[in-house]
């Protein structure tokens, strides 16, 4: 079997999820983002269905769900509301950093908190002159006896103001580059400072901003991982959250399709359905293909950290997954907007949404221009 087959079992969670998400996301997806306001009834829903969980160890109170159910998942709530898939994705980035390198007393602490919903996670990794280039942030850590205080601004974080811990990456000892960079969970009650949202043109009800730390105290057991550790713990996490970014992408992609699909066959022109025009047909075909091509590609990425990397080829791969499963998206988007006309120019039409949306795909968690380089490196050694 395929590494990227899916079981029975994932066959009918996805029907049973596509069926809760149809009922409980989408009729609330267009207010949301109209609004700009985070999805909150969106989010209890998904906690009744136990979806926070998925991610989370099942010692820790999770269901420890494979990487490839957590896209599926993911996939599932991005096709109505790319927002609401947003806070799944979030929490499980900002917990890797915990289930992979914290101490049992931090595991302990927060990650059942998370597989409940009770509280949400945040990951502070890119700053106003450090976004792709992780080495030059500025944030500082300097240990003060049994504590770090932990000073500088973090930018374009997701769930900014929502989330109850942020994972945050520090430098340690700013002569060593990317060497001194250390990891460190924060508590939003030690005096985390949201300043600033972002007005964006998608993901309008997923709130992105400014996270300010003044002199922030953090105990030194909540340290992640040991001392200059920071970088590497930070790309071990997007080489296994980049998939799910992908996973998010196919989702967007395949709900522009689906509303697409619909429209065509009852929009009449020149006393036809538009669904028997030839042209238009191909342009349908060419998203459905690209799209299974994006989906089969995630999957097998999320099988391989599942599989635990044995060929060392996550990064590269985790990189053509969230890279060419963004693009398909934007382009699957924006031929769905063509395909409605006028219409898919309106917010009356879900799929200018889609549009909006796929878009940051393309550039959160590494923008694609990074994952080439990242591919390019692999393929030359």
């Amino acid at each position: 079997m395929a590494v990227f087959d899916l079981t029975d079992d994932q066959h009918e969670f996805r029907q049973v999820l596509r069926r809760f998400v149809e009922d409980r996301i989408a009729p609330r997806a267009a207010d949301y983002d109209e609004r700009e306001e985070y999805p909150a009834e969106s989010f209890r829903a998904m906690c009744e269905m136990e979806l926070p969980a998925l991610g989370v160890p099942s010692a820790y109170g999770g269901q420890g769900a494979d990487t490839v159910t957590q896209a599926l998942a993911v996939e599932e709530v991005a096709r109505a509301c790319a927002s609401t898939a947003v806070t799944l994705l979030i929490s499980k980035l900002g917990m890797l950093p915990v289930m992979n390198f914290a101490s049992e007393e931090v595991k302990q602490t927060y990650l059942p908190r998370i597989a409940s919903g009770e509280a949400q996670a945040s990951y502070c990794l890119s700053e106003p002159d450090a976004g792709s280039d992780v080495a030059s942030m500025s944030t500082r850590a300097v240990r003060d006896g049994d504590d770090y205080v932990v000073s500088g601004t973090k930018y374009w974080i997701t769930n900014a103001g929502i989330s109850d811990t942020y994972t945050v990456f520090a430098k340690t000892d700013p002569s060593a580059g990317h060497r001194g960079i250390s990891c460190f969970l924060v508590e939003k009650g030690w005096g985390v400072k949201v300043p600033k949202l972002e007005h964006k043109m998608g993901l309008r009800a997923s709130p992105t901003g400014e996270v300010v730390f003044d002199e922030v105290r953090v105990p030194a057991s909540h340290r992640i991982g040991a001392e200059g550790q920071g970088f590497f713990i930070a790309m071990h996490t997007l080489d296994r959250s980049r998939p799910t970014v992908g996973a998010q992408a196919v989702g967007i992609a395949q709900g522009a399709l689906d509303y697409a699909l619909s429209y065509v066959k009852q929009r009449r022109q020149f006393g036809h359905p538009i669904a028997e025009f030839q042209g238009l047909q191909w342009m349908l075909a060419d998203m459905a293909m690209r799209i299974e091509a994006a989906r089969g590609l995630v999957y097998r990425a999320c099988a391989v950290v599942d599989a635990g990397d044995p060929l060392g080829e996550l990064s590269s791969l985790g990189a053509m997954a969230k890279c060419f499963a963004s693009d398909v998206a934007m382009q699957v988007a924006t031929d769905a907007v063509q395909l409605l006309g006028g219409y898919g120019y309106t917010r009356e039409f879900p799929v200018e949404r889609f549009m909006r949306d796929a878009k940051i795909t393309q550039i959160y968690e590494g923008t694609n221009q990074v994952q080439r380089v990242v591919i390019s490196k692999r393929l030359l050694g």
